[in-house]
């Protein structure tokens, strides 16, 4: 599957932005790593976010509305209800297609509206970017780790849509050697 760079880069922040919220099934300490506007600026400068003036409290709430809408569609239970989801979040965020090669980036496209907020600003790039998936028949490439004590998002790239889990250094390292410390025990009981 052809995945244009800019729609991955948006695909990674979509992912990223859920990952910061809370959960209480995880082993991370529950926190919400997006908690304040320091964190905002955080993520915002991690996932090269460009025209991001002056941040306060309600941009912070704005972020963590457009993170809550890109949670409800990674659990959407099937393209139908993504579809529907995405349109009311894009919709909302007034989306504006542009071309742009700034910073150093070649030709890709903006979707917000110029001087539009940060939470319209990846309200419109990350929403159209799980539409692509969406229109493209790929939205199961988008889910969550397969390790029970994680839950993160992630979209799957793999060529045959195996991947299960977030990061197979970590996460699949640990459910792989418990799994064969189950079975030497096993074998040894």
């Amino acid at each position: 599957m052809l995945i244009p760079h800019d729609t991955r880069i948006a695909l990674a922040t979509v992912t990223d932005l859920v990952n910061t919220a809370p959960r209480t099934h995880a082993g991370d300490g529950a926190a919400d790593r997006l908690a304040d506007v320091e964190a905002l600026y955080g993520f915002l400068r991690a996932h090269d976010v460009s025209g991001v003036g002056e941040l306060g409290e309600r941009d912070l709430r704005a972020v963590q509305a457009v993170r809550r809408r890109f949670t409800e569609v990674v659990a959407a239970p099937d393209p139908r209800t993504a579809a529907k989801l995405i349109n009311r979040l894009v919709a909302a965020a007034g989306t504006t297609p542009q071309l742009t090669d700034h910073d150093g980036y070649d030709w890709h496209v903006h979707y917000f509206a110029p001087g539009a907020s940060v939470a319209d600003h990846l309200a419109a790039d990350g929403g159209m970017a799980l539409a692509f998936m969406v229109v493209a028949g790929e939205r199961e490439r988008l889910r969550r780790c397969g390790a029970p004590d994680c839950g993160h998002a992630f979209v799957d790239l793999s060529r045959n849509r195996s991947r299960r889990y977030c990061d197979s250094r970590t996460c699949g390292n640990r459910l792989h050697v418990a799994a064969y410390r189950a079975r030497r025990k096993e074998a040894a009981g």
